[in-house]
Order: C-alpha cells, then sequence, then structure tokens
C-alpha cells in the first residue's frame, strides 16, 4: 500500500473521494492541488496538512494564502504551481483533473519517477504515444483510477503466461438517454444531460455519458493502457452499472469484476495495489439488483463512440483534436449555445479538418487539441 499521495484535482468527485479513501487508510497526503475551491480546499488542507496548495487561478491562491495564513503549507498558483506539486515527492501522484489540462502533470510526474494513478483519461487519449514512453523511460507504472480500466486491471492480474487475451468488454451505462430517438434527443437540456442514473460525476464527464462520448475516450484509454487495437475493445450497455468491464481469453473464458457503482474501490485499488484492504463504500448485494442486463450500444443516435474508434485508427493529432472538440463543444452545451444533437457534429468536423500528422510533442498534441477547439467555438458564432 501506498503511505504517500499527490492529488491533483483534489475538489473534484474523484478527489474528494480519493481522500476518503486516503483518510481510511492513514496515506499522508503531501500535496493538494485545485482550481478556484479555496473553501473546500481551505477545508482539506485543516484536515490532511499538505506540505504544498496549489489553485491554478492566480486569485483564488492569493484568497487561499488568506485562509490557511495560520498553517505550515505553501500555496502556489497557476500551471507552474501544478507541475512543480506533480513532481514532488511521494509514493504515487493520483491525476484527477479534468481535461487536457491533465496532460503536462501526467508527464511531469513521470518524468519525476513517480508512481501514476490515472483518473484523466484525456491524458491518454490526447497524448497516449507520449505518455506512455514517458512511463517506460522512468520504469513507474501507470495505474488506471477509471472504473472500467481499474476493472479490466484487477481481471488481468489472471492473465496466463502466454498471455492469451482475445478481447476486453468495457461497460456502458447508457446515461440518461438510453433508448431515445434522435428526434427525441434534438431538444434536450444540459439539466436533463446531468441526470445520470447510477453515477454521481462532474459536469463535464455526466455529459460525455449522456454523448457515449465517454465511451469512446473510454475506448482510446484502454487501447493505450493494455496495449490492444479498438478492434480488440468492445462495448456493451449494461444499466445497472454493476459489472464494471470484462476481458475474454482464448479459451472463450470470460472474467468480469463487480461492485457497487461507486468510485471508491477503483481509486483504493490503485493506492493498494497489489494489496486488497477494506473499503469505504458499500457492498455489493445481488440480491437487490435481481437481475443484470445487456444490450448493444445504439450507435447511429450516439455517434462519439464511433467516432471515437475513427480517431484511434488514423492516430497521430486526430484523438487530440476530437478531444478538444468535445471539451469545447460539451462546455458550449452546459451553456445553451448548441444542441445536444450538434456535439458529435462538431466532434467529426474537427477531425475532418485534421491533418494526419505525428503525436510527437507535447506542444503538438496542445496546439491540435486547441485548434480544434477553437473551430468548434467559431463554428457556435456563425
Amino acid at each position: 500500500m501506498k503511505q504517500s499521495m499527490i492529488l491533483l484535482g483534489s475538489t473534484g468527485s474523484i478527489g474528494t473521494q480519493a481522500l476518503t479513501v486516503a483518510k481510511a487508510h492513514g496515506i499522508r497526503i503531501n500535496a493538494l492541488t485545485a482550481r478556484r475551491n479555496t473553501a473546500l480546499m481551505e477545508e482539506q488542507i485543516r484536515c490532511f496538512r499538505p506540505r504544498v496548495a496549489v489553485m491554478s487561478e492566480p486569485a483564488a491562491a492569493a484568497d487561499l494564502r488568506q485562509r490557511v495564513a495560520d498553517c505550515p503549507v505553501r500555496v502556489l498558483s497557476g500551471e507552474e504551481g501544478v507541475l512543480e506539486a506533480a513532481q514532488g515527492e511521494a509514493e504515487v501522484v493520483l491525476n484527477a483533473l479534468v481535461g487536457i489540462a491533465g496532460l503536462r502533470p501526467t508527464l511531469c510526474a513521470l518524468q519525476a519517477g513517480n508512481t501514476l494513478a490515472l483518473a484523466n483519461k484525456e491524458t491518454l487519449v490526447a497524448g497516449g504515444e507520449l505518455v506512455t514512453a514517458a512511463a517506460r523511460r522512468a520504469g513507474v507504472p501507470i495505474l488506471p483510477v477509471d472504473s472500467e480500466h481499474s476493472a479490466v486491471f484487477q481481471c488481468l492480474q489472471a492473465l496466463p503466461p502466454n498471455r492469451a487475451l482475445k478481447k476486453i468488454i468495457l461497460t456502458a451505462s447508457g446515461g440518461p438517454f438510453f433508448g431515445k430517438t434522435k428526434e427525441e434527443l434534438a431538444g434536450v437540456t444540459a439539466a436533463q444531460a446531468l441526470r445520470h442514473p447510477n453515477w454521481s460525476m462532474g459536469a463535464k464527464v455526466t455529459v460525455d455519458s449522456a454523448t457515449m462520448m465517454n465511451k469512446g475516450l473510454e475506448i482510446m484509454e484502454a487501447a493505450w493502457l493494455f496495449g490492444l487495437p479498438e478492434s480488440q475493445i468492445d462495448v456493451v450497455v449494461h444499466r445497472e452499472s454493476v459489472i464494471h468491464s470484462m476481458v475474454e481469453f482464448d479459451d472463450g473464458a470470460v472474467l468480469a469484476q463487480l461492485g457497487v457503482p461507486d468510485m471508491k474501490l477503483p481509486i483504493q485499488y490503485a493506492l493498494t495495489y497489489p494489496e486488497r484492504l477494506p473499503c469505504p463504500s458499500e457492498p455489493l448485494s445481488l440480491t437487490k439488483y435481481g437481475k443484470l442486463t445487456f444490450f448493444e450500444p445504439d450507435k447511429d443516435t450516439f455517434r462519439c463512440m464511433e467516432l471515437c474508434r475513427e480517431a484511434i485508427r488514423r492516430g497521430g493529432l486526430v484523438p487530440a483534436a476530437a478531444n478538444g472538440a468535445n471539451e469545447a463543444a460539451v462546455e458550449l452545451f452546459l451553456q445553451g449555445r448548441i444542441g445536444f444533437l450538434q456535439i458529435p457534429d462538431l466532434v467529426e468536423r474537427a477531425m475532418q479538418r485534421q491533418e494526419n500528422a505525428p503525436a510527437d510533442s507535447v506542444d503538438a498534441v496542445l496546439e491540435a487539441d486547441r485548434r480544434a477547439a477553437a473551430f468548434v467555438r467559431e463554428q457556435s458564432r456563425q
């Protein structure tokens, strides 16, 4: 079990649950980072006594310095502060940042030789080649925190000496709009998209679940984490979110990891691997659920997942463009400036504009992401 942790994104859904796990197991917190929630950050500092706290917004950092002036903590600000925190001393860095902002901190953590617990899927979606190469050079593992990838990772502990892995099967809840037609989705609102049936997540991830972009991003993430082509990564809609994912071996055996829809278990497994300890989450009762159901994804209505498959097949900077376009489109949808069905349309158009070029530097990846996001915002003004 890890004895110390640096937590990037401490005030979000993953971050707050990670701190619950850390408190349950006495894991020391060396650094915390957040964007602007100074009130919650102050509470976390007083509870966990980190050496360093970072607010990415300078005004929030100034406010925090006043709030915790009586605490022995260095308060830093901006991206520079986040990068300094990511390179700090700890047994594991948990990256729970949202979006492409997590890429540079991920690389800094790996370059510093820190084990990485990764909840920031965009890191691998946009910069998978750079990130996996950095991990290989440093000789440190990337431990998945997403519930689906953690489930696959757990199942792969049974991998035989000859590997014999046939495919990965990711499960998807189907989100709040499962079963709806394109006509029914034309007028849905952000408030409706944010009503996820099973999970409590941040706004961006919840909208991604509604469009099934989240599952497309997870396909790309799984390809990098587990070294498989997207053709060996299947998706099945499982409304109950009890089976978090499965693996199938060459002999036809399928192993699944089950648990309640709660992120504490995958977070804890990344922090305690290879040990298993009591977890501060509700135990699973199969009789409470009674039945588990499975459906084929509706690829025609929810197009984002197939767009992500196309992006990773094309490779290079196309996944970064898909990611940037989606982040911008989701932001516009949450602001009520575009409709729900415009999200996949804008992602597709941004992908079509992206030339085939290698993702051979951080600057190239971030620029492709930025250009795609700018294109989407420009289209929304026309």
